[in-house]
C-alpha cells in the first residue's frame, strides 16, 4: 500500500494554490528555500508568458513542518497568487453583486468543453481555472519535499530538454554535466547549439501567433534495485510513472528507456547484458536501454523516463470553434498564454517523478522517522550487496 499521499487545490486566477502530503517521515530537514529553488524554475524559459512576470511563486509552509523539520503530521503548502487582485470580481469565493459575464467559447484542445459537459457548467471558466497549468505549482512544491527526502537517500533527479518543436538536443555529455548544463540554460538543454535554434523557433512560432511543444528527459540517479514490484499490474513502477507524467497538462506521450525506438529494433540490441563486479558486489550493465526498469522493478542503474509535450492549445491565432450557449460559431477565446513551456514541463516533470519514487522508497522501506529510514535503506543496500 502506497505511503505517500498528496494533492492539491485551488484555481489559477483563484486567491491561491494549496498542497497537502501526509506520509513524509519526521525528521526531515525542511525549509521554505529548499521549495522556492524548484518554484522558481518552473517559472522560467524563452517563451514563457506575462503570467510569469506577475507572479513570484513563494511556498509558505501552514503545517507539519516546525523549527525546520518535519513533524511526521501533514505538512500543508500553499502558494498565493499575485493575480487575483485583478480577477475578484470574477473569481471571488464570496457572491458577487452581478454574476461575472460567462465564457462559453471552448478552446480546441483544452477541457473546456469535455469539462463543462462533464460537470454541467455552462461558464466554461469554472472548468479551465482548475485545468489551468497554474495548478502545477503545487504540484512542483510537493516534488521538491520530496526531492528533500531521496537526496538524503543518495537519489538525485533532473530534467533536460531533448526536443522543441523539430529541433533535436545531440547530448554525449555525462549525466553530471547535462544536469548542470541543462541548469544553467534558459531552456534546460544541455546542447547550446540546439538552444540557439530552440529560441529562433520558438521566436518564429510567437510571430505568427503560433505555439510549440517538445520533449523533456527526467533522470534519476542513485536508486537501490527493488523498488516497485511485478506481481500486480497497478505496483509496476513503471506504470506509475507512466501514470504521473501523462496527467501533466499537454504530455501526450511517455516512454520509458529506448521506449518506442526499442519497437524497431531486434531484441539482440535492445535487451541489457547483465555482469558482476566482484569488488563491489554489484551486478552491472554495460548499456540501459531498459532506462532502469525491468519487471516494472528498478534494476539499479539510472532511470530515463521521457515525455512528450503537445502544442499549448492556447493560440492567439484562434481556431475555429462553437458557442455552447448560442451553438454559432465561433473563434475560440484567447486567455493569456505561453507560447512555449517545455523547460517548465520538465521541471514538473522532475516533481511527478519525485514523488512517485519517495512513494514507491516509503512503500518499500515503510518508515516514521528519517532515521528509521535511513537504517532500513542502509541495511537493504548491504542486503543487496551480499545477494
Amino acid at each position: 500500500m502506497a505511503r505517500l499521499r498528496w494533492s492539491t487545490g485551488g484555481e489559477s486566477h483563484g486567491p491561491g494554490l494549496t498542497a497537502m502530503m501526509e506520509g513524509v517521515p519526521a525528521g526531515l530537514r525542511l525549509l521554505a528555500a529548499d521549495v522556492d529553488g524548484d518554484l522558481g524554475r518552473r517559472q522560467r524559459g524563452y517563451g514563457r508568458g506575462g503570467r510569469m512576470k506577475i507572479e513570484q511563486d513563494r511556498v509558505s509552509f501552514l503545517g507539519g513542518v516546525r523549527d525546520g523539520e518535519t513533524l511526521g503530521s501533514p505538512i500543508v503548502m500553499a502558494v498565493s497568487n499575485r493575480d487575483y487582485a485583478n480577477w475578484v470580481d470574477r473569481m471571488s469565493p464570496e457572491p458577487l453583486p452581478s454574476p461575472p459575464e460567462a465564457l462559453t467559447r471552448p478552446r480546441p484542445g483544452h477541457a473546456d468543453l469535455a469539462g463543462g459537459l462533464k460537470y454541467d457548467r455552462r461558464d466554461l471558466r469554472d472548468i479551465l481555472e482548475r485545468a489551468s497549468a497554474r495548478e502545477t505549482a503545487c504540484r512542483t512544491a510537493v516534488g521538491a519535499v520530496c526531492r528533500r527526502l531521496l537526496l538524503e537517500l543518495g537519489v538525485e533527479v533532473f530534467a533536460h530538454v531533448l526536443r522543441i518543436g523539430d529541433v533535436v538536443a545531440h547530448i554525449e555529455a555525462d549525466y553530471a554535466q547535462v544536469r548542470d548544463r541543462a541548469r544553467a540554460s534558459d531552456l534546460a538543454c544541455a546542447d547550446a547549439g540546439a538552444e540557439a535554434r530552440m529560441r529562433e523557433a520558438i521566436h518564429a512560432a510567437s510571430h505568427d501567433g503560433d505555439t510549440l511543444g517538445g520533449v523533456v528527459e527526467v533522470v534519476a540517479l542513485g536508486l537501490p534495485p527493488g523498488l516497485g514490484s511485478h506481481v500486480q499490474w497497478d505496483r509496476k513502477l513503471d506504470g506509475r510513472l507512466a501514470q504521473a507524467l501523462m496527467s501533466i497538462p499537454a504530455i501526450k506521450g511517455v516512454e520509458i528507456g529506448d521506449g518506442f525506438a526499442a519497437a524497431t529494433r531486434r531484441g539482440s540490441t535492445v535487451h541489457d547484458p547483465i555482469g558482476y563486479d566482484a569488488k563491489s558486489g554489484r551486478f552491472t550493465r554495460p548499456s540501459n536501454h531498459a532506462g532502469g526498469l525491468e519487471g516494472g522493478i528498478t534494476n539499479g542503474e539510472p532511470l530515463v523516463c521521457r515525455a512528450a509535450m503537445k502544442p499549448i492549445s492556447t493560440l492567439r491565432r484562434a481556431l475555429p470553434s462553437v458557442d455552447v450557449a448560442t451553438k454559432e460559431p465561433f473563434e475560440a477565446a484567447f486567455e493569456r498564454s505561453d507560447i512555449c513551456a517545455v523547460a517548465a514541463a520538465g521541471v514538473v516533470g522532475e516533481a511527478m517523478v519525485l514523488a512517485t519514487l519517495a512513494d514507491a522508497v516509503l512503500e518499500k522501506f515503510g518508515s516514521d522517522s528519517m532515521r528509521e529510514l535511513l537504517r532500513n535503506v542502509t541495511a537493504y543496500r548491504e542486503q543487496v550487496c551480499q545477494y
